[in-house]
């Protein structure tokens, strides 16, 4: 096995999107993309009192990609226009197909208002190659309890396989391209080996703990890009912490975007707004 070597290491800087805060490693001034992964939005954790917490992302579009939702504590709520409707709690993950058009809102739900606690998640966009850019949109409710767990290095690392193949196991969410997502929660002082197609490219973004690699130590709120030169990849932990390690075969086609449209060509973003506006993406109201 050969080794990968560090590319770009991204802080997640912050800031206010409505009434939420909100870390984002990717795009930065440094990257722009990790293809297939175009956009990481880290909310939380943040506790909210019983009653404190009663904002919600109002209906608004989405088309040529597929948000994610990694939900690492907390309750939310989901509707779409498609009437599609999902209630997550920790550790559950929305895995939306937006495709030709979405319309969709989220927000905490009505038991996570009453009781508060702590929210925390990671909002992904992938992209979709052209041939699937206008595919149906379909959406994916993942509860903890269907993904796959692997447990290494005496049980010092839980492995929930989302996505893709890793050790004989398979994740639960079914994708237009080979990916693999896992949410990965450690111990301090957790070896870690992990297997890499090497045709992939591969990140890793750490929510909390501190990581040492071979000549870099990486701290919380920090993404790791990797070079294309090895099939595997190995740190250890020096404090405990969860990250999100994702890899994906990259999507080799021009990339335009404008908000919540991810297309190929400005021409194709004038007319997703022009579908929205005439309702092809259906409606939702709340």
């Amino acid at each position: 096995m050969k080794l990968r070597t560090i590319k770009h290491i991204n802080y997640a800087h912050e800031f206010q999107m409505g009434s939420m805060r909100i870390k984002q490693p990717l795009p930065s001034q440094e990257v722009e993309q990790v293809s297939p992964f175009i956009l990481l939005h880290h909310a939380g954790p943040t506790y909210y009192e019983p009653g404190a917490y009663k904002a919600r992302i109002s209906p608004h579009p989405h088309r040529g990609f597929e948000p994610v939702t990694f939900l690492f504590s907390g309750k939310i709520h989901h509707k779409d226009s498609m009437g599609n409707e999902g209630f997550l709690n920790s550790g559950d993950v929305q895995w939306m197909t937006a495709g030709s058009g979405i319309i969709h809102s989220e927000g905490p739900s009505d038991i996570f208002e009453k009781e508060g606690g702590t929210l925390e998640l990671i909002q992904l966009w992938i992209n979709l190659p052209r041939e699937y850019k206008m595919t149906a949109p379909k959406y994916q409710d993942i509860p903890s309890s269907t993904i796959p767990e692997i447990l290494e290095d005496e049980n010092k690392i839980q492995i929930k396989l989302v996505a893709g193949n890793y050790k004989n196991a398979k994740g639960t969410a079914s994708t237009f391209t080979p990916i693999t997502a896992m949410m990965v929660a450690f111990e301090e002082g957790a070896h870690f080996n992990l297997e890499v197609n090497p045709l992939h490219n591969a990140l890793i973004y750490v929510l909390d703990g501190e990581l040492k690699f071979e000549n870099e130590t990486v701290s919380k709120l920090n993404m790791v890009e990797f070079n294309d030169d090895g099939d595997s990849i190995q740190f250890q932990s020096t404090q405990k912490g969860k990250l999100l390690f994702l890899t994906g075969e990259p999507i080799d086609e021009p990339m335009y975007s404008h908000g919540p449209f991810v297309m190929n060509y400005p021409g194709e973003i004038k007319q997703a707004m022009l579908d929205y506006e005439q309702g092809k993406m259906g409606t939702l109201d709340f």
